[in-house]
């Protein structure tokens, strides 16, 4: 006699479980403190990995959580986390080796000028030191960029450093995007270098740019006459061809930047960290 087929239940969609999962990665990076949900597990995996590891809860030699552990904790796939594992050991702040587990690497093991290195560093609450080291980073290079800008820029890449800042004079009372302007001055000064190197460094200057001011030191909002003025003899210096002073110009600016990221520091010193929970 022949046995009734099974009632099988209907599958849910494809969209509806897709749209499931994004919502949750969603919810789980608003939670976190995260303004970005990732666009894919991994990516997620990586991201919160990456910022608890460059935000100390996760120090140079300790071992991560075996992978079993991980995986039940976060409700992944075993594909997923070993993708997220081979991004950040790509990014040097891994090193997984069979039977042994996976540690955290020493720091000058880090690509610390991979964009999301850095980036996780000025999300995970970067320390006054960190803030040091990355302004000390600037002054070697964005000085000697606004020389060589004075020197080949050509009048269209100059023409670029002067819209920028024309934008950053319009929204200097907050109505506008000032930060996004102030970051395309700098990122125009090196592209106006006429060398690719430097330019492709621009990337490095917009995500600490970028970052930094989130984290909200008082220029971040506004930015007053005196300041404005810091940026236009700058240009100015680059119009006339005078290198020297441009250089001089830059190293003066970014001074009294730094002296704005001390104050800053000091008043809310961790910075705006993200919650963070171990995975157990």
């Amino acid at each position: 006699m022949k046995r009734p087929a099974a009632k099988q239940s209907s599958p849910r969609p494809v969209a509806t479980v897709r749209g499931t999962r994004a919502q949750g990665r969603a919810q789980a990076a608003r939670a976190q403190g995260y303004d970005e949900p990732a666009r894919n597990v991994h990516e997620y995996l990586a991201t919160k990995l990456g910022r608890e590891i460059v935000g100390g809860y996760y120090k140079p030699g300790d071992q991560l959580p075996n992978e079993l552990d991980l995986r039940d904790h976060l409700s992944v796939s075993r594909t997923a986390l070993r993708e997220a594992y081979r991004v950040l050991s790509a990014k040097g702040l891994i090193v997984s080796r069979q039977n042994v587990g996976t540690r955290v690497r020493a720091k000058s093991d880090w690509s610390m000028l991979d964009p999301a290195v850095l980036k996780w560093h000025l999300e995970a609450g970067p320390s006054e030191e960190f803030i040091i080291d990355l302004f000390d980073l600037r002054q070697m290079l964005e000085p000697s960029a606004a020389a060589r800008a004075a020197r080949h820029g050509s009048p269209e890449a100059i023409a670029e450093i002067a819209a920028a800042l024309a934008q950053m004079a319009s929204s200097s009372d907050g109505s506008g995007d000032l930060i996004g302007a102030d970051v395309r001055f700098h990122e125009a000064i090196l592209v106006a270098t006429r060398n690719p190197l430097i330019a492709s460094l621009g990337v490095l200057i917009h995500t600490a740019l970028d970052g930094s001011f989130k984290l909200g030191w008082p220029s971040a909002a506004t930015m007053s006459d005196v300041r404005l003025e810091q940026h236009r003899t700058v240009l100015d210096a680059i119009v006339d061809r005078r290198p020297e002073e441009a250089r001089e110009r830059m190293t003066a600016l970014l001074e009294v930047s730094m002296d704005d990221v001390r104050r800053a520091l000091r008043i809310h010193p961790n910075g705006p960290r993200p919650k963070k929970g171990k995975a157990r």
